[in-house]
């Protein structure tokens, strides 16, 4: 009996060699690109209010993962318009692991479809991002683990899907050119060394190339020309391109502002983008008004000051005051520390102390930005 075995196995063995194989055929591109891409528009240009109708309009006949990590994005980007305020953490969490493991267990089903594992890393990217703002590195490192691997697949199996190589020029990128403390948490992970030179190509292929994704490609090099490349006139290109095909995000135009000030040190050109944020606020231009005229008017305010023009910045920040604006985080708090700032810069000394001291009372237990202490150390200052 053991010999007729062995000789039904061996005779088996030898014709699965005999045989052809019938190895399943990669399926390549990304289903109904251009209905997604519709979503992912509307999502940059802060359209959050189309994305359930478009989303439906989409899936089917795009995937139904595809739409659930949009749905993700969406609220990415909500948090990206406010992004110290935590309100929607939850919700994002919780979008974020279902889009990640209803899109493992596509994997699953179909292993040889490259949109599969774009997806795949695209979830876990959308978390990657949100646990780095949060200060989470180590399990943003994780995730960054999960991306690579799950592009590498994607591109293996489509070489000219060009958005994965978006993610992977971020890999790529990042990894050569980061901190000692996150390439001790490659060597951790156990992750390749990177390619600057490498990363930026791939990068830059996803951005002209790219079906889904040039828009966030425009938003990372910004960062990339900014924080590593010293190039800020070619990161407010990027910036300039992205306000004008997404008009309705004040984001955009917050970071030319901020652009202006902290990488140009042009305080009149930093100024003006507030002030046509502040317009465009007042005349509904933007998503969430509200937040986009509060921001505006304390970025004015400050290069105000700076300029010497106080009682300008002072009526600014006293309408913020008024208005006792709920986004953007901290923004009451903020309003009465320049305030003070203001008061006390003009010689107004009672003014200010007072300024500070209701700064301290707004910030409130949870003070990222360190209103409290800031006021607190110029009531020191002011005593001596």
């Amino acid at each position: 009996m053991s010999v007729f075995r062995g000789g039904v196995v061996g005779a088996c063995a030898l014709g699965v060699l005999a045989a052809p194989v019938a190895h399943p055929q990669p399926t390549r591109g990304l289903t109904a690109a251009t209905e997604l891409a519709r979503v992912y528009d509307a999502i940059f240009d802060a359209r959050f209010e189309e994305v359930p109708p478009l989303v439906a309009r989409a899936c089917p006949p795009a995937p139904t993962e595809a739409c659930r990590l949009l749905e993700v994005v969406a609220v990415w980007w909500r948090i990206q318009l406010d992004p110290l305020n935590t309100a929607r953490d939850a919700d994002f969490q919780k979008r974020a692991e279902a889009a990640i493991a209803a899109t493992a267990a596509w994997t699953a089903r179909e292993p040889e479809r490259a949109e599969v594992w774009f997806y795949l890393a695209g979830a876990y990217g959308a978390r990657a991002q949100w646990r780095v703002l949060r200060g989470e590195r180590f399990a943003a490192a994780r995730d960054g683990k999960r991306i690579k691997s799950a592009l590498e697949r994607a591109s293996a199996l489509d070489p000219d899907m060009a958005d994965a190589y978006f993610g992977l020029g971020l890999y790529h990128y990042y990894a050569d050119v980061a901190p000692a403390i996150l390439k001790m948490l490659r060597w951790l992970l156990l992750l390749p060394g990177g390619d600057r030179a490498r990363g930026l190509q791939e990068m830059l292929r996803a951005q002209r190339a790219g079906a889904l994704l040039r828009s966030e490609a425009d938003y990372q090099l910004h960062l990339i020309y900014l924080w590593y490349e010293k190039r800020p006139e070619r990161a407010l290109a990027l910036l300039r391109d992205l306000q004008a095909r997404h008009p309705r995000n004040p984001h955009f135009r917050q970071a030319i502002a901020d652009l202006h000030d902290v990488y140009l040190h042009d305080v009149k050109a930093s100024l003006e983008a507030w002030q046509t944020l502040f317009d465009a606020a007042h005349e509904g231009q933007v998503a969430e008004p509200a937040l986009a005229e509060a921001s505006a008017r304390l970025g004015a305010a400050l290069q105000l000051d700076r300029l010497g023009e106080t009682d300008a910045a002072i009526e600014h920040l006293r309408a913020v005051i008024a208005g006792r604006p709920a986004a953007p985080f901290g923004a009451l708090a903020r309003a009465h520390l320049q305030l003070g700032q203001a008061l006390d810069r003009a010689g107004r000394r009672a003014d200010a102390a007072a300024a500070y001291g209701d700064a301290i009372a707004a910030a409130g237990p949870r003070d990222p930005l360190r209103v409290a202490a800031r006021a607190r150390a110029a009531l020191r200052a002011m005593r001596r």
